[in-house]
């Protein structure tokens, strides 16, 4: 029994000492695990993972501390910094927690409870091929090799299941560095932190991932925030970029912007859903783009912004990229403020930098593809600019214009690519100079129409000057322009097509010569009501053109050219004129130009005319000029008339009456002046110049009728001067070589009345023709033609007698007497009738006798005095001896039968015709008068006026 006992106890003691033995065993693997989790493994990846940087990416790392919990399977790495060959820092960090899960290892799924990176710094380098330093270095300790592709390789492998709980990333920096471009830039994105929830590599239903990342720049803010799957790619949520500054931009934008960026801040928010499943799917929403305070300048060189802004806004921005569909709500811009400048080769600023050496290829046109893809569909639901400034300078002109828009605004309605259909539109604007514009209506882009109601008040026209002054020598000095009306355009057709119908007016407009004394035109008030004009084909028509109180002045000046004359610009000469005129002629013909006025009401008008040319200069006006034209148009048949009625000189009575043919062509038009009462000492500076007398009294009427057909000119002019009186005499080089004062006597009847007629005819076209100077030469001709024939102008009474003029200038002698020859005494009679017309005039009697007509007959007598007889032998004989100077008369014989018939003629016209003695003057008697055809000896008279 004894020896029994032990053989009991053995197994228990061995399975007692199993099981101490595992626990021990157990005990020891715990322990290893946990050495090797706690020891070994920090140290081997604190001194594998500088290796494999180095060996992989050629870095020189160090890491402070790594820990691992074999039991939590935690791993905390401390204080990782790694340089790049260079010696610059790539990447580190301060702290980094992995919590993997085991739980989640059992079921085959690599697992993180949560990813901790603190204070991370990553240094990204973008390099001038456009690499990135992490793959350079990669790539220049990794060289590649050909390997052939694995048969055992399974395709239908699908990687490894991976799950993170929490990646978060605590206060990092990134540092990016470009090198791709000129300048290189870096940028500091700090804080980096990043919230990223719930992540898993394969497809779960109904399960997505949340994350949160902020990032800064500064003041540089970018926040994103949503859900995320990774297979399939599928993310929905908010991105916003604030502020982000043009410092940023500009260097990503300068390849591509032609412009330097100066100031500006930019915000950009959306939601968004984007899935990479059998397709990309993208879609956002609710997006805002906002543009503060944005500056450009033309060039880096110049020295301000010529574009500033106060804030763009744009809302409600969606896309749709698979319906291909893009949708911005309103586009608000205010306070922005444009200066473009026009140098004096005429090249804009703005589109200089845009201009290219050579012009692209136009691509040809490709076939439509029936399943091309699907145009994309765009809308806007509106444009609202405000308070915006708009500055034009041009240095073109002579004198630069700087002319500038404030106070501007437009909006418009909702538009989109269907760009057929119209947009409405609402246009307000100040000029700086004075005036505001405004246009409202709606457009259509394609094709293109528009519909303006246009409307334009207090617009000062001197801010236009220069623009004026290119092509005319002329000086604003006032002038605000009024408008109203609607404009048409349609190019649905080629030619464009369109009409402008409304109301204009100009006031208080003033324009004269520059550095010129005194205006050239201006006006009260120009009124056009109303008018119609039609593009194509053009025709203008305007209703009432009323000026009122329009006033001109134009001057003569010394060098005898006229202040109108200089408005032309220098340079282009009489004949580049008429070319221009010609060509301007043609093309409205060619164009089929077509103009009708209804009429022009002209109220209290008034000119002046200087003439400095004179000494003294003359000086005349035309006022109270009151009247209409009616009726002018430049296609026939058409028959205009004009009745104007004013004052000359503020006395003398102006009305002019008539007809205009239609304009452009060679109907004829029938103009009448009349004037009446005009004071002559006006003139006096004229008739000194050309009579070489100033005038001291007297009145002057006109009576002028001209035609005219095209360029020809016919025209009478019937000139009356009533009771002219010449003054003193005036030096002139231009004063006529002739009596004036006796052809104007001549011309004078007996009321002291000078009518003529002066008839002129030319053609207007010609430079040379001047109505005034011909008529003015026609007059001189005519006073000329008195003082050298005097008694032709006498032409009337010898007319009523039966006589000559020429024959009024003689009377004739029966030789040897003092007895009128026959028929002379009707002439003593016409003659007489002349002077008492005419008490200026003098006659100057000239006694004369023939020596050998009268000589003759008083030797005859001499010889049969006495009753004595004379035969003709001796009468012959006589004779001889008288003509060969043999036998003479007393030597006081012809002198006082000269002296007698002298005072014969004075006495008959005295006592016989009443001719009163003072205009009657005897002259030295003439010893070798003419002897008439009938044999009648001559005695001529001279006419002088007093």
């Amino acid at each position: 029994m004894a020896e029994s006992q032990p053989s009991d106890v053995s197994p228990r003691k061995k399975r007692s000492h199993l099981l101490r033995n595992l626990g021990v065993g157990l005990l020891v693997l715990v322990v290893l695990y946990a050495l090797a989790g706690f020891l070994l493994v920090p140290w081997w990846l604190k001194n594998t993972l500088p290796e494999q940087l180095g060996q992989r990416m050629g870095w020189q790392s160090e890491v402070t501390d790594i820990r691992f919990n074999p039991f939590l399977l935690t791993l905390d790495t401390e204080g990782l910094s790694a340089s790049d060959s260079g010696g610059e820092q790539v990447v580190g960090f301060d702290h980094l927690h992995v919590d993997v899960s085991a739980f989640q290892l059992v079921q085959g799924i690599i697992g993180f409870q949560s990813i901790r990176l603190q204070e991370p710094y990553i240094r990204l380098d973008l390099l001038e091929d456009y690499g990135v330093n992490f793959a350079r270095d990669w790539q220049q300790n990794n060289p590649t090799e050909d390997q052939p592709a694995s048969d055992t390789e399974d395709e239908s492998s699908a990687p490894p299941k991976l799950y993170f709980g929490q990646i978060a990333i605590d206060g990092g920096e990134l540092l990016f560095r470009d090198y791709s471009q000129s300048e290189p830039a870096e940028f500091r994105v700090t804080p980096l932190d990043l919230t990223l929830n719930d992540l898993a590599t394969w497809p779960r239903d109904d399960q997505e991932s949340n994350y949160y990342l902020l990032a800064a720049i500064g003041s540089q803010t970018i926040e994103w925030e949503g859900d995320l799957s990774v297979n399939p790619v599928y993310s929905k949520g908010f991105l916003r970029i604030a502020d982000v500054g043009y410092e940023t931009l500009e260097h990503f934008v300068k390849p591509y912007l032609p412009y330097d960026l100066r100031g500006g801040r930019v915000t950009l928010s959306s939601d968004y859903e984007v899935q990479a499943a059998d397709g990309l799917f993208l879609r956002t929403e609710d997006g805002k783009l906002v543009l503060d305070e944005v500056a450009l300048a033309i060039t880096e060189e110049s020295e301000a912004a010529s574009l500033t802004s106060g804030t763009l806004s744009i809302d409600q921005i969606a896309f749709d990229l698979n319906q291909m569909d893009a949708r911005v709500g309103q586009v608000s811009l205010d306070k922005l403020d444009v200066t473009l400048v026009r140098n004096e080769n005429g090249d804009i600023d703005w589109l200089a930098p845009l201009a290219s050496g050579e012009p692209e290829p136009e691509p040809e046109p490709s076939p439509s593809e029936p399943d091309s893809e699907p145009a994309l569909r765009w809308s806007v639901s509106g444009i609202d600019l405000s308070d915006a400034r708009v500055r034009w300078q041009d240095r073109q002109p002579e004198t630069d214009a700087d002319i500038a828009l404030e106070q501007l605004s437009l909006k418009t309605g909702a538009f989109s690519q269907n760009l057929e259909e119209p947009v409405t539109y609402d246009f307000q604007a100040a000029i700086a100079s004075g005036g505001r514009l405004s246009a409202r209506g709606q457009v259509t882009p394609q094709p293109f129409t528009l519909e303006a109601a246009i409307s334009g008040s207090g617009i000062e026209l001197a801010t236009f000057e220069r623009y004026l002054q290119e092509g005319a020598n002329l000086a604003l000095n006032g002038g605000v322009l009024g408008l109203d009306g609607n404009l048409d355009l349609d190019a649905q057709q080629t030619p464009l097509t369109g009409t402008f119908s409304g109301t204009a007016q100009v006031e208080s407009f003033a324009v004269g010569l520059p550095e010129a004394e005194g205006g050239l035109l201006s006006w009260q008030t120009l009124r056009l009501s109303p008018i119609e004009y039609n593009v194509n084909p053009a025709r203008l028509e305007i209703g009432t053109v009323t000026l009122s109180r329009p006033a001109a002045n134009i001057v003569r000046g010394a060098d005898s050219v006229h202040n109108v004359e200089r408005i032309a610009r220098a340079g282009s000469s009489d004949t580049d004129a008429q070319t221009a005129d010609d060509a301007n002629s043609n093309a409205n013909a060619e164009a089929g130009f077509i103009f009708r006025i209804g009429q022009v009401l002209l109220e209290d008008g008034a000119v002046s005319y200087t003439d400095r040319t004179l000494n003294p200069a003359f000086t005349t006006s035309l006022d109270e000029l009151n009247g209409s034209i009616t009726g002018l148009s430049n296609i026939p048949p058409q028959e205009g008339k004009v009745a104007i009625k004013g004052r000359v000189d503020s006395v003398a009575n102006l009305d002019f009456q008539g007809t205009i043919g239609t304009l452009g062509t060679e109907d004829l038009s029938d103009l009448k002046l009349s004037m009446n009462d005009l004071s002559l000492p006006v003139l006096s500076p004229y008739f000194g110049r050309y009579l070489g007398y100033g005038v001291d009294s007297g009145k002057l009427d006109l009576d002028l009728d001209y035609k005219i057909a095209g360029t020809n000119i016919e025209a009478d002019n019937i000139v009356v001067l009533d009771q002219l009186a010449l003054g003193q005499a005036v030096a002139s080089e231009d004063a006529v070589n002739a009596p004036v004062q006796l052809g104007l006597a001549l011309l004078r009847d007996t009321d002291g009345v000078i009518e003529v007629d002066l008839p002129i005819s030319g053609d207007l076209s010609d430079p040379d023709f001047s109505v005034g100077k011909v008529a003015m030469r026609a007059f001189v001709n005519l006073l000329v033609k008195a003082a050298a024939s005097p008694f032709s102008m006498l032409g009337s009474i010898a007319e009523m007698a039966g006589l000559s003029g020429e024959e009024l200038g003689m009377v004739s002698f029966t030789p040897g007497t003092v007895a009128l020859a026959e028929g002379e005494a009707e002439k003593l009679s016409a003659l007489a009738d002349a002077l008492r017309e005419r008490p200026d005039l003098l006659l100057n009697i000239r006694g004369g006798v023939s020596p050998e007509a009268d000589g003759l007959a008083l030797l005859r007598e001499n010889l049969t005095r006495g009753g004595q007889t004379l035969s003709d032998t001796q009468w012959a004989a006589a004779r001889e001896a008288y003509l060969a100077g043999e036998r003479n008369l007393p030597p006081e014989t012809l002198n006082n039968l000269a002296t007698s018939r002298g005072v014969e003629v004075r006495r008959l016209l005295q006592d016989t015709h009443a001719v009163p003695s003072n205009q009657l003057f005897l002259l030295d008697p003439s010893r070798n008068a003419s002897v008439g055809d009938s044999g009648d000896v001559i005695v001529e008279f001279t006419l002088d006026v007093r």
